[in-house]
């Protein structure tokens, strides 16, 4: 039976449009999806939409509409950008959604029966931008750091989670799997949050309906709804199946999670918290990345300098840019965003080397074989070398993967891609084709060069999967790609070939923005 693997965005505040930092995420989440389906893997990927709050019923409000219609159209504005972009996902959540409604208000009856939740007074500094009550941690000179401006002081009635009687069983968890949360970075921030606890409390997870009406309504007590968090959270397992769906506890048992760092008390906190009182199994993984600047400034509406995929797609194809937020960006730390940059990589990496090599290949395999895959014959020492050379590119890239490392898995990459195109280099297919007592060499060398395209047309699958399919096309395959046809020579002499047009064309230096 094949593993199962189950893979997570955050669900995206439909606060805003699709941009860098969501695509981002998505486009990490779906290359791990798109590896572990070509491994063989059962699995499964979720993203959706979190439409519940205080803002979100503050912008129907300013836009004269229900919340409801609002939330509709940004979720159908998120989900058309994905597929459109050609996202993998096997399920678009919504905390709006029904079986999401359901699972909530078991859930909040089964914590509070259990005696994790009470009721009490509570006066504090609240944040509509955060919709959370702030504690110092949270402020600078007075402002909420995030959002810089003054809290508002309230003074209200509502449900705590005793989620601060769970802290030393976190600890504890957080000491005997240091791989829970990644990178280590990021554990130690949330080991940091425990140790202080200046930041952490018991969590408020109501608001009273008289000021906030926009919401999961409590269980037991209908002059409430449920904090923004606490619901979102719960999306997660909704997505998979919980509790009984078909498949559930195969993907819960090995879910990993992607966050950008600006979420990670929730994730990091809230949630393993919620899910041992729950007495569900904790996540598999937390990953967490780091934040994309735009010409080394933050990204922000009023600078005009947010990035939309949409556009980017516009003006280079979406694979490039996808490539750009691949090899860019070290996962865990911040990324910069040029429109110089991304041209510097597409020209480079992916027009000068693998669209250069798809080119010339299957140009001298339809000049000198009739287009053709010809018979190889003995491999020689540079045969054999390109060969160990594929075979050390899958074994990096899945060592990489696995580290998260995507910017290393493309280094391995096209490191084989460079090799394949030094042996042609060496070789000199035009060459030899000048000489007819060079024949045979002519053809072990086109075959080995076509061999090669087609084994980086399985290991690209996951990063750039339009090009990878276009390339195994190119060699008469319209196949789902396997891990298994990355092994070494299974490319059948006689196969029909396509040169087709070039596989990544060239830009110009930009002079716009890069909005």
């Amino acid at each position: 039976m094949s593993r199962a693997y189950y893979i997570t965005t955050p669900i995206y505040y439909v606060n805003d449009v699709p941009h860098i930092g969501h695509t981002y995420t998505t486009v990490v989440a779906d290359t791990l999806a798109r590896y572990h389906r070509l491994c063989g893997d059962d699995t499964f990927f979720a993203t959706g939409n979190d439409e519940h709050g205080e803002k979100v019923a503050q912008a129907a409000e300013a836009r004269g509409v229900t919340p409801q219609a609002f939330v509709d159209e940004v979720a159908a504005e998120f989900r058309s950008t994905w597929e459109t972009l050609g996202f993998s996902f096997d399920r678009f959540i919504r905390t709006t959604d029904a079986d999401h409604r359901k699972n909530v208000q078991n859930i909040l009856q089964q914590v509070y029966d259990a005696g994790e939740i009470e009721f009490r007074e509570y006066d504090g500094l609240y944040c509509v931008g955060c919709e959370r009550f702030l504690t110092d941690r949270d402020l600078e000179d007075g402002l909420c750091k995030d959002h810089e401006r003054a809290p508002e002081k309230r003074s209200e009635s509502n449900y705590f989670f005793k989620m601060s009687a769970h802290f030393d069983w976190l600890v504890e968890t957080l000491n005997n799997q240091p791989d829970f949360i990644r990178p280590e970075r990021y554990r130690n921030e949330v080991l940091g949050m425990l140790r202080d606890q200046s930041g952490l409390e018991d969590l408020c997870i109501s608001r009273p309906k008289e000021r906030l009406e926009w919401g999961i309504e409590l269980p037991f007590d209908s002059n409430y709804v449920c904090y923004v968090w606490f619901d979102a959270l719960i999306n997660y397992l909704t997505a998979a199946g919980y509790p009984d769906g078909d498949g559930f506890e195969r993907h819960w048992a090995n879910v990993d999670h992607l966050i950008g760092k600006d979420i990670l008390k929730p994730h990091g906190v809230f949630w393993p918290i919620m899910l041992k009182v729950m007495g569900a199994p904790i996540y598999q993984h937390l990953n967490v990345h780091g934040y994309w600047t735009v010409e080394g400034r933050k990204m922000s509406k009023s600078l005009g300098n947010v990035v939309s995929p949409l556009t980017m797609r516009d003006r280079y194809g979406f694979e490039s840019f996808r490539y750009f937020l691949l090899r860019e960006m070290v996962f865990g730390l911040d990324g910069n965003f040029s429109e110089s940059a991304l041209v510097a990589r597409n020209n480079g990496d992916l027009a000068n080397k693998l669209g250069n090599l798809v080119n010339r290949a299957l140009n001298m395999t339809a000049r000198f074989c009739d287009g053709q895959v010809p018979s190889p014959g003995t491999p020689g020492a540079s045969e054999k070398s390109v060969a160990d050379a594929a075979e050390l590119a899958r074994r990096e890239i899945d060592g990489h993967l696995s580290a998260l490392e995507f910017h290393r898995a493309l280094e391995s990459l096209f490191a084989f891609v460079d090799r394949v195109n030094q042996y042609v280099d060496e070789r000199a297919p035009w060459k030899l084709a000048k000489d007819p007592a060079a024949r045979a060499d002519l053809e072990t060398t086109l075959y080995t060069a076509c061999e090669a395209m087609r084994v980086i047309g399985v290991l690209l699958a996951p990063f750039l999967p339009e090009a990878a399919a276009e390339i195994r096309r190119r060699l008469g395959s319209t196949t789902e790609a396997r891990m298994e046809d990355a092994a070494w020579g299974q490319l059948q002499p006689g196969t029909a070939t396509t040169k087709g047009d070039p596989l990544f064309p060239r830009f110009e230096e930009p002079d716009g923005a890069a909005s």
